[in-house]
């Protein structure tokens, strides 16, 4: 017995040594179970294309959508509809506009806009698009419904038109409908394609919704074959014009709603390869939301690679200094999240230093230093304060289960001057270019706030209410942890806290 005693001490002697030499701990696994998508939504079975905002009199946003499945026929893209108060819940209204036979413009259905005119009516505008080409008139035209209730919509039999002389007669689409107070009529923006300048913003006018006078370009910058939904709307001094092209959203500015617009160095908000695409914008008690989709993933959930439609995703705009453009997480999941998750970490791999709800990291060149914070919650919210190395990289990491050990990197990356995530593991992170990632200057500041906002497999990274990286990470659901990691640097994560719904 005293043989076997003094063994057991010795034993546990030798375990606190380990400990105490920074020998790795482990976090032991949580029970995981998916939630529904209740800030990211998508139809059971289907997926949400191009969203179509529209604000109610009562301050509810109701979000017109494509709807998209993986089995299209001839006809496809129906109009349905979501509605929420808060961003943070929607309610599914359903189909709101069919696509038409074969036989009319309209078997396909594209993006358009919803409006309530000065007597009342509200009215949808919509792309008609038939591969057979209207008997020479083109593949597509600007087509209108009407509803006295927003539920039950009634074609206007009439095609409203199409392209005009010297445009394309099959690229002409997402028409934006708005009442001008100054200019006492409505516009139409539409998606063009004009045949010396390449993709336009072309302005049509109108006083009456039912003619229609076309104006010319308002945009043109001789960059991309057509700039898909256009929006147009004010902030502070400034007027912004938003459109997509490219699997990407883009914007450009100007001091008035006339141009000339000007594209910033960098106007890309979001990340690239339909991980934010065809966004509008609708301005919700005050505030402005850019409002698209995240793409659904391809063959691998984790390659950064995107197809066309995916969840809904909206993200609350707000203004620089120098009138750029920013984004953060909307404000309103501030109520959504509001259960503290106790804070714990311990050391995976490299240096590693825990006090509080603060962790710093460093590693050398060729190597990388990881501390793991348990299993990530099914839908969450993190917020710290990151500062590391010019030139480094660090970030978030997700993996490291007893079922899965591995884990893959959300990089903040200084010495590119990106955020990226492409389902790679940290020692991987130099050997191939980012998939899925945006431009970031890390520049600019030397300490960063950064938001995780997850919602099962949807990750969407916020730094600096500037930036956002909008992703499907496969390898943070399923009981994975999640991680921050520094690869080749120092590192400090500092005021780190997590919330969970309440």
């Amino acid at each position: 017995m005293r043989k076997q005693t003094a063994f057991l001490a010795i034993l546990l002697a030798a375990v606190l040594l380990l400990s105490a030499c920074g020998a790795p701990a482990a976090l032991p696994d949580e029970p995981y179970a998916p939630v529904d998508y209740t800030l990211y939504p998508a139809p059971e079975g289907a997926y949400v294309g191009d969203t179509m905002p529209f604000v109610t009199e009562d301050g509810t946003l109701e979000l017109y959508y494509l709807y998209d499945t993986d089995h299209n026929g001839q006809g496809y893209h129906p109009i349905y509809k979501y509605v929420t108060a808060d961003l943070c819940g929607y309610e599914d209204h359903g189909m709101m506009l069919e696509f038409g036979m074969m036989s009319d413009p309209d078997p396909a259905l594209g993006t358009g806009s919803v409006l309530q005119d000065r007597d009342g009516l509200y009215h949808l505008f919509y792309t008609g698009h038939n591969d057979t080409g209207n008997g020479g008139r083109g593949k597509e035209c600007v087509m209108h419904a009407t509803s006295t209730d927003r539920e039950h919509w009634t074609k206007i039999p009439e095609v409203v038109f199409f392209s005009p002389e010297n445009y394309s007669k099959d690229d002409f689409r997402d028409p934006e409908v708005f009442w001008v107070e100054e200019e006492q009529c409505y516009w139409m923006l539409i998606a063009a394609r004009e045949q010396t300048l390449g993709g336009v913003v072309a302005r049509y006018t109108s006083p009456d919704l039912k003619t229609w006078e076309f104006c010319g370009p308002l945009f043109a910058p001789q960059e991309q074959y057509m700039l898909e939904c256009p929006d147009l709307f004010p902030m502070g001094d400034k007027w912004y014009l938003t459109y997509s092209w490219d699997c990407v959203t883009y914007y450009a500015m100007a001091d008035s709603m006339f141009g000339p617009f000007t594209v910033p160095e960098d106007n890309v908000l979001d990340g690239s390869g339909f991980i934010f695409y065809a966004a509008k914008t609708a301005l919700l008690d005050g505030t402005r939301y850019l409002c698209g989709w995240l793409g659904r993933a391809g063959l691998s959930a984790d390659s950064g690679i995107y197809q066309w439609a995916g969840n809904v995703l909206n993200h609350q705009l707000l203004q620089l200094e120098d009138g750029r453009l920013g984004v953060r997480e909307p404000a309103s999941f501030a109520q959504y999240f509001t259960a503290d998750k106790p804070f714990r970490a311990v050391q995976k791999e490299g240096k590693v230093k825990i006090k509080n709800n603060s962790i710093q990291l460093s590693a050398g060149e060729g190597a990388y230093a990881l501390a793991d914070m348990g299993t990530r919650a099914p839908t969450m919210m993190l917020e710290c304060d990151v500062s590391f190395d010019a030139n480094g990289r660090a970030g978030f990491a997700f993996g490291g289960s007893e079922a899965d050990p591995t884990y893959t990197a959300l990089c903040l990356d200084a010495g590119e001057n990106l955020l990226h995530y492409e389902g790679y593991e940290i020692p991987e992170l130099t050997r191939y270019d980012p998939a899925a990632y945006t431009r970031f200057d890390f520049t600019a500041n030397t300490e960063h706030h950064v938001k995780l906002i997850c919602e099962n497999e949807i990750v969407v990274l916020y730094v600096d209410g500037l930036k956002a990286l909008s992703l499907r990470v496969g390898h943070s659901i399923n009981g994975a942890h999640i991680g921050v990691f520094a690869d080749g640097c120092s590192a400090s994560f500092r005021n780190i806290t997590i919330k969970t719904p309440g």
